[in-house]
Formats: structure tokens, sequence, C-alpha cells
């Protein structure tokens, strides 16, 4: 009698996807819900720490772990790929990160429908990859290179590889992909590749192709050069229906689009593809010609909401403006009125901004969307206080669509707020959707190409390039493959100091442009390179982050909001997270500062949360008030993982992200500097 009960619960666990964690986001749904019952309101302050496995370096982690035949599947030892027995946290095998990182946000499971095989799928270098889920060891010819098949030289295509995984659909792995963010980035195509042998099923193109649907939104060879419009972060699938559903970024350059008039479809769009052919069941665009980097960041959540008296299948997109986008999920009509309305034009020589952008007018937004003089962070000294109210008031403010321009111009929530990946959770049947979102400005301004300004936009490379080629470059070729490898960092800087056969030495160049040429000789494929384009400008993503580390605006500075979405109404919102020594004078209700938040919501009424301030939560899904917490070794950044193993049901954390413990150094309270010292923490009932 016992075998048969254990049999029909282990059945029942098999049957609900969301009584597992095999997948990222915790099903092929990405809702990050969890129906296991055995933790609830009444003894979530009863949780203690199961196991604890130390990532055994100083490493920062974002992984969402994975829990299939009886193994949890992490990140650790400098990249590399463990399986813990999920019971316990002891490790069982490990596949080292020797060529390279893989996956940092999480990988993918897939099971043969006999059972008889496992793989544990993802990219690794560039490389997509397969592992024997039960021993760790590769797949004897599994390796695919990513950079292929994607219309552009391969050689040229320097970054393709997502930070998350995709989505298993029977056979089929579905993937997107980050591309880099300059000029010359490769187009963002979404691919399925047989989870067999590796082989490229199929792609749809986000940049189309003559005679494809959306062609005409382009200019006639963007095609050829332009890349972006990619889905760097994360997918869902809805089995039943065999769609899987794909929030897209922004073209490329994100800030600037004179190469690329036009609408630029499928940039910035919710698209739904059958997941079998990768042909367009619909579509809808959130940012037409995106020049504000706007990305939809977040995976749409699959639910059911009764709407009009029926009961209808939809599906809701967060995006960093901070609206929440909701569809008929089998057709793509809004269940509510959306608004084209005018926005202000560019001035940019070149640049020609979309004249009208989408305002869904329900559900309220969860972000806020301006910012003037008087939304400034309140704990600033009163000199830094004028400056930034000065660069706010002498800045283009018009609103969410300011267009980036020669002139400083405001954006918020900003380009790196709003909703980000990971930031949403849901109960899939209730139509019920909570969002993490952070108000994080910025200030952008346009610099014309073979500035310094310019090259200051970018990285190291970059900018080494800029310097290399204004004191270098008369005397030294631009074809730099005859160095190969043959010098350090520090042999560069004293070959630029002081001379070298007959090379004098270069006594106008400082310490630091020195270091910045070293860095570009040594790592030049990541410096900026030629392109079609007639006139380019850059931006940096200008923060606008104070002297003390935090944010210019007024806090809170991250929020949860919690949706009906059966009403579009917004249950209640509240700070999540704080800002420690801030907390320590009694500002308790700032939200914590810079997160990359992931909520997981349970059947039983809980939301589960870590925040950069060390700390993981429980909240009460009805109210958001907090009914345990509990502080763990470092910052939390990613989702949390539940699962049940012999009855038990278990929490796990990432806790290995640098923590946003102080804002400054002040007496007897040095900045938090310290290395990581991560690990990843289960909790269970006693």
């Amino acid at each position: 009698m016992r075998t048969l009960l254990l049999f029909l619960a282990v059945s029942a666990l098999a049957q609900d996807p969301h009584a597992t964690w095999s997948d990222y986001g915790g099903a092929a749904d990405s809702a990050q819900y969890s129906s296991l019952t055995q933790i609830n309101k009444t003894n979530v302050t009863k949780l203690k720490v199961a196991w604890t496995y130390s990532t055994g370096d100083s490493g920062k982690y974002a992984f969402n772990p994975l829990t299939a035949n009886g193994l949890l599947y992490v990140e650790a030892k400098n990249g590399s790929l463990v399986a813990l027995e999920a019971g316990t946290g002891k490790e069982v095998w490990t596949y080292p990160a020797t060529a390279g990182l893989i996956t940092t946000h999480g990988v993918n499971y897939w099971e043969s429908a006999d059972h008889k095989q496992s793989r544990l799928l993802f990219t690794q270098n560039l490389i997509l990859k397969a592992l024997d889920a039960r021993t760790g060891k590769p797949i004897a010819g599994f390796a695919t290179d990513l950079r292929e098949g994607l219309g552009r030289d391969p050689k040229t295509v320097a970054v393709v590889q997502s930070f998350t995984p995709g989505k298993v659909y029977k056979d089929l792995l579905i993937m997107g992909s980050a591309t880099n963010q300059e000029y010359d980035s490769a187009p963002g195509d979404i691919r399925a590749f047989s989870v067999l042998t590796g082989k490229l099923i199929w792609s749809f193109r986000t940049i189309p192709h003559p005679g494809e649907f959306g062609y005409d939104t382009w200019p006639k060879d963007a095609w050829k050069t332009v890349g972006g419009a990619n889905a760097w972060s994360e997918i869902s699938l809805d089995t039943k229906r065999g769609i899987v559903y794909i929030p897209t970024a922004s073209p490329k350059y994100n800030f600037y689009g004179g190469n690329r008039k036009g609408m630029n479809l499928f940039g910035d769009s919710l698209v739904a593809l059958d997941a079998a052919t990768g042909k367009r069941v619909w579509h809808y665009q959130m940012v037409h010609h995106d020049i504000w980097d706007y990305d939809n960041a977040t995976a749409p959540k699959l639910i059911t909401v009764k709407h009009d008296g029926k009961m209808v299948d939809a599906i809701a997109q967060a995006g960093k403006q901070g609206f929440l986008w909701v569809f008929d999920r089998t057709n793509g009509k809004p269940l509510w009125p959306i608004e084209e309305r005018k926005v202000p034009k560019s001035d940019v020589p070149g640049e020609e901004a979309w004249p009208t952008q989408p305002f869904p007018t329900k559900p309220p937004a969860f972000a806020r969307q301006s910012l003037t003089d008087k939304d400034l962070n309140p704990f600033l000294s009163a000199e830094e206080t004028a400056q930034i109210k000065d660069s706010v008031l002498s800045a283009r403010n018009e609103g969410l669509f300011t267009p980036p321009g020669l002139r400083p111009t405001v954006q918020m929530p900003g380009n790196n707020g709003g909703a980000n990946w990971g930031g949403a959770a849901a109960v899939p049947d209730k139509g019920l959707v909570y969002v993490v979102s952070k108000d994080f400005p910025a200030i952008l301004k346009l610099e014309p190409d073979g500035t310094r300004a310019a090259a200051q936009t970018s990285g190291a490379e970059a900018q080494g390039q800029w310097v290399f080629g204004q004191e270098c470059l008369k005397c030294h070729p631009s074809d730099l493959s005859a160095l190969n490898g043959k010098f350090t960092r520090e042999q560069l800087r004293g070959i630029i100091r002081n001379g070298k056969g007959t090379m004098p030495a270069q006594a106008q160049v400082s310490d630091g442009d020195a270091n910045l040429i070293a860095s570009y000789l040594l790592n030049p494929q990541r410096a900026r390179h030629e392109t079609n384009v007639p006139q380019r400008y850059f931006s940096s993503f200008g923060f606008m982050v104070t002297s003390s580390g935090l944010s210019a605006v007024k806090p809170p500075w991250t929020t949860m909001t919690a949706y009906d979405l059966n009403e579009g109404t917004i249950k209640w919102q509240i700070p999540l997270g704080q800002v420690p020594d801030l907390a320590a004078k009694g500002f308790t209700d700032t939200g914590a500062h810079f997160p990359k938040t992931n909520p997981v919501v349970t059947a039983t009424g809980l939301i589960f949360t870590g925040t950069r301030d060390k700390m993981v939560r429980a909240l009460d899904s009805e109210t958001g008030k907090v009914l345990w917490e509990f502080e763990t070794p470092a910052g939390i950044e990613g989702m949390p993982a539940i699962y049940e193993i012999a009855g038990k049901e278990y929490v796990v954390f990432c806790a290995a992200a640098a923590a946003t413990t102080r804002t400054h150094a002040t007496p007897g309270h040095p900045a938090d500097n310290s290395p990581v010292r991560g690990s990843y923490v289960a909790f269970a009932l006693p």
C-alpha cells in the first residue's frame, strides 16, 4: 500500500509541471510559480537552513538551480556546472568550465519519452553543448557553433551567447541570443536546434529578409548589416498549443537609428511562433524604431483571466518602460485598449524617430515614468543636489520617449530600469502577476564617432583603439595580427613608456592611456569595427548614480507590484529590500538598490525572493507583508528553486552576488568591497 501511495504521489508530481523545478523559471511557461503546498503562511516562520553548498570561489553567480533525477544542478567552482544531491547538497559530479563560462542564469533539461535518456543543454564559449544529465559526461559529437547560420561571416560575430537558457519543446531547443551593443552586432534570429544532434532545425529572422513579413519596416539592405532585435532574456512556452512566446530587444545601435529608418519589426516586440516550425502566429511591437534601449527583458507570463464575463487565456509582458502589456495569447489582441500617441521628434542629423508610440490604457504602470528636479535623492549633500538639479533642468526632458540627442536627454525609469530578467512571477490559473521593478534614471548624450567622448561610451578596448589611432597609427599598421599574444599588458605598457628598438619612448602618453592602448592591443576583437553607417553616434548608458553609489532619484528604488489582471488593477505595491546603512538610520522603505531580484510565488500564498542586501524573504502574496526573512552569506541575484524530495519541500537560493550593504565608507563603517563568499542555501521545515 505504501509503495502504491508513493507511486501515485510521484505520478501526480510528474503530471503537474509546477510541482517540480526541471526548467528555468520553474516550468515551460516561465511562471516562476510552485504548486507545492508543504510550506505555507502558517509555518513559513519555522524554515531552517537544511544544507549549504559553497560555490568554492569568490565569483558572482545568478544561477537558477534545476532539479531532476534526485539531483540539483547549479553553477559554481569558477563557472563549472555541478550536480548535487537535491536533498543534502552533497556534490555528485562536476563539469569544469575549462572551455569558458556556461550560460550564467541557467541551463535546459531534456528527457526522452521513454525516460531512458536525459540531457543538460547549455552554451559555452559560443558553442551549444549537451551533457548526460545523470553522469555529467559530454554527449559525443554534440557541439554547434552558434556563430554559424546567421547570414554573416562567423568570424565577425563576437557575441551571440545568451545569459539565459531557451525552452525545450519535444526534441527541440528554442533559443534567443545576446548580441553585442555596437553597430556591427549580429542579427537576433530565434533558432531551434535538435536536442539529439545539435542540428539547426528552424530560424525566425527578427530582421526580415526580402519577401518576409516586416521587411518593409527597414531600409532594403538592413538585413545584411543591422543587428540586434534579439531575445537576450527569457522566453515562455505554451506546451498545450505548441506556441513559444519571444520578447525581443532593441535593434542596434541602441541609441541611434539613422541607419535603420522605419518601425523596425520585430525589434521590441512580443512574437508568438509555432514551436515546431518557427512560423509567426502573431506579434505586437511595444516600441517602434527603438532608440532608448527599451528591451522586453522579462519572460512573458501565461495566465488565465476572467475578462468581459469570459475566461481568456492571456499573456502579460512587463517591460523596461514600466508598462505591463496584456494580450489574448491565442491571437495577440490587447485585453484593454492601447493608444498610439504622438511623441517628440529627434533633432539629431539623419535620425527619424517614429512619430507615435503605443501606450497601454490599462493596467496602470508599475514604475515612475518621469523625472523632475523635485524627484531627487534626499540623502545627498546640498552641493551634489544642486549639481544633479542643474543637469536635469538643462537637459531635454519631454517624457518617456524623449529622443537621445547631441544635447543631454532624461530617461525615466531608464534603460536599465523597469522590469528586467526574472523580474515577474504569476499564479497562472488566477490571473495574478507580480512585477519587481527599479527606478534608475539616466541622462543620455550622443557623441559623434571619431571623438574621444564617443570612445569613452564603450569599454577599455574601444577607448584604447581611439588613443592608438591618435598616438600610434601614423607609425604602426592597423592590422594587429602580428602581435598575436606576444606581449603581456605590463610589457606593452613598458614599450610605450620606454620605447623599443627604433620606437622612441612615448612620454606624451599618460599611464592611463598606455593602459587603454594595452587593452586594445590585447583584445582588438572587442573594440569597435568599421561599418557602412555614414555617420555614427554613441552614448553611454548614462546612469544617474550619485557619489554614494545610489540612484539620483528619491526612493523607493525597487518595488514589487501585485496585479489582478481579471480587473486590470494594482492590488498593492511595496518597496522591496533595503540599503542597510540607511535602514540603520530609520529609512527602511527605500527598496534595495540596483537589484536583479527574481520572485517565485506559491500556491499557498507566499512569494519567495532575495535581494542584494543579503536577505531572503517570504511575503504574503495577498498583501506584500514580510512574513519571514533570513540573512545569507552574500547578496542574492537570480531566482530561487522550489522542489520536493522524499516528501520534503525545499527552497534554494543562489547567494553569490555582490552585496550592496553600504552606500559608502563612513567612520567605523568601511565600504563593503570584500570578495563574495557565495553559496547555495537550501531551506526546509524541521
